[in-house]
């Protein structure tokens, strides 16, 4: 049975124009807390503020529900969405609308609203769902306001810790001339294999990782990022990453990979560590733009769709990895040059909806999403914007944004998050940028917009992003450091982080036998004239490179050159 990620509340202090939430813990008995309430106030300022509510039944399954609470001080509801929302002096009801009433056990809903006060705002103190108290459980002696559970999760696990720096990252690093200004950045962790787990040629396996950030952790609070990269039938619009397990091997997958890794992290060693996963990258968003009759397609995509192995191994994963407390679980959303138009962007929440609702999974076992994880997407194009026009012709007509709903990852990301909930994603979910490699700094980064003679020069001229095409992956010539790892550095994002460490290949520039699975992709070869995944254009990629993992100096190298902001 899935955790549900709940959340009791926490009496804190919330400062005009912060942003204020209720701490979250997960009771050690659940069935003993008939339901939780998460309060979160979004946003406020001086008068006014927006909150988040998300209720989950413990109980009998319900056909209607009502939230009640009460305030201490002289907040009022203005407006609100997904719930009849009344108030009667200091005491609030949130009733369901008739399409959300049906709240089955374990079950979530989510509502919101905006509201006034003056003075403080401060959490109110009790909720009950039709009259039973939630957030405490029957005895009224656990988990409570008062009294969270110990091994409780927060709504951002980035803000107030440090994050795990990879001691084998950092050694590669701090070796590279230069390399000293960035080898104690944190970076994930990659178990790509079922051979990583306990380690494989001469590498840390997951425990002596965690072991190290239990050293690192201290008396404060630690972050530890892993990615969660083994599908079967991995990466099946590409071949330098193609994994170990061939695309029937669900099985396997569930039982030597997903099941030992959660057992590790379910040791009580470790409850004290905040561990991020970052699970399945570039899986779920091939089923919705290389799939069918797009000119993208590929067999293996249609194969990896036909036999629902990708969302069944994701589902399973979200299921079993959200079974222990401390795991943060987020979801690779692609980036904006891959799934920010719009006939992919809708499919591919609604795909990731089912997914996080397959082989056991709820919603709630979803804490976020991260986006451009390896990817070389510009976090902001300062230089255009998506409504501009320039002689006639929207940017959006531009070959570069080619209808693109989104010029870069922050919007993106923002955009897509309101997407996600829209489908019944949690409205305290988080959103993760990889900005590892996307600084695009240097002497080719425009200093201001393009030439507005037409809107390819316009566009051409001001974008940061120098690839030839925004389809190319592969160890791009050019590319810079981007923004360092950041907690909360923008609205509904969770962090910048390094989640591909820096220097690691993204594969091999020509065929190297190898043991670890990993094929040739002409998109790793800088030669090769392209596919229509990337406009038929030239890859863009450096020479002479690596396995995919694999330590990649002249990329280490010209990564720090072209940093931004620069090191």
């Amino acid at each position: 049975m899935s955790r549900t990620r709940t959340a009791l509340l926490s009496a804190l202090a919330l400062v005009a124009g912060g942003t204020g939430t209720a701490l979250a813990a997960v009771p050690q008995d659940i069935a003993a807390v008939p339901c939780t309430v998460d309060y979160k106030v979004q946003n406020q300022w001086d008068t006014g503020f927006t909150t988040a509510v998300t209720v989950t039944n413990n109980g009998a399954a319900k056909s209607s529900w009502a939230v009640k609470w009460s305030y201490a001080g002289n907040q009022k509801v203005t407006s609100g969405w997904n719930a009849r929302i009344s108030q009667s002096g200091a005491n609030v009801t949130a009733a369901n609308e008739t399409y959300n009433g049906t709240l089955a056990t374990g079950g979530s809903v989510s509502f919101g609203f905006q509201g006034s006060y003056s003075g403080s705002n401060a959490l109110p103190a009790t909720f009950t769902l039709d009259g039973v108290t939630c957030n405490v459980d029957d005895g009224g002696g656990g988990p409570g306001p008062g009294n969270p559970g110990p091994s409780g999760r927060v709504d951002n696990p980035y803000s107030g810790a440090r994050v795990y720096v990879n001691p084998e990252w950092s050694a590669n690093a701090a070796a590279e001339p230069g390399g000293s200004r960035v080898s104690n950045q944190p970076t994930g962790v990659w178990l790509d294999r079922i051979a990583a787990i306990n380690g494989a040629n001469g590498k840390m396996g997951l425990r002596a990782h965690l072991d190290e950030a239990l050293r690192q952790k201290g008396s404060g609070e630690l972050v530890v990022q892993l990615v969660i990269y083994n599908l079967p039938g991995r990466d099946c619009s590409a071949l330098a990453s193609n994994g170990e397990l061939g695309p029937t091997e669900i099985d396997k997958y569930k039982t030597q990979y997903i099941d030992p890794i959660a057992a590790i992290l379910g040791d009580s060693k470790y409850a004290s560590l905040r561990i991020v996963t970052t699970v399945e990258i570039d899986s779920l968003p091939n089923l919705v733009a290389n799939t069918g009759s797009r000119p993208t397609a590929t067999p293996q995509c249609d194969t990896m769709k036909a036999n629902g192995n990708y969302v069944k191994g994701v589902g399973y994963a979200l299921n079993k990895l959200g079974d222990v407390a401390n795991v943060y679980n987020y979801v690779d959303a692609g980036h904006h040059g891959w799934i920010g138009w719009d006939d992919n962007s809708g499919a591919s929440a609604d795909l990731f909806k089912q997914a996080a609702t397959a082989e056991g999974a709820t919603v709630n076992d979803v804490h976020g999403f991260i986006t451009n994880t390896a990817n070389f997407s510009a976090l902001k194009e300062n230089n255009f914007t998506i409504n501009d026009n320039v002689a006639g012709k929207s940017v959006r007509e531009s070959k570069w944004v080619d209808w693109n709903r989104s010029v870069d990852e922050l919007s993106f990301a923002q955009s897509f998050r309101n997407q996600l909930i829209s489908v019944g994603f949690n409205s305290g979910i988080g959103m993760l940028i990889d900005t590892s490699r996307n600084g695009w700094g240097g002497a080719a980064r425009p200093s201001g917009p393009g030439a507005t003679t037409s809107v390819d020069t316009y566009v051409n001229g001001g974008r940061y992003d120098r690839r030839i095409h925004v389809g190319n992956w592969c160890n791009q010539s050019g590319a810079g450091l981007g923004e360092r790892p950041k907690a909360a550095p923008a609205t509904g994002i969770d962090a910048y982080v390094w989640m591909k460490p820096p220097g690691e290949s993204d594969g091999s520039s020509s065929a190297i036998p190898n043991d670890e699975g990993k094929g040739f992709d002409r998109m790793c070869d800088p030669t090769y004239t392209g596919n229509p995944r990337n406009g038929n254009s030239m890859s863009g990629a450096l020479p002479n490179a690596p396995l995919s993992g694999h330590w990649f100096s002249a990329q280490f190298q010209e990564l720090m050159r072209n940093a931004y902001p620069a090191l």
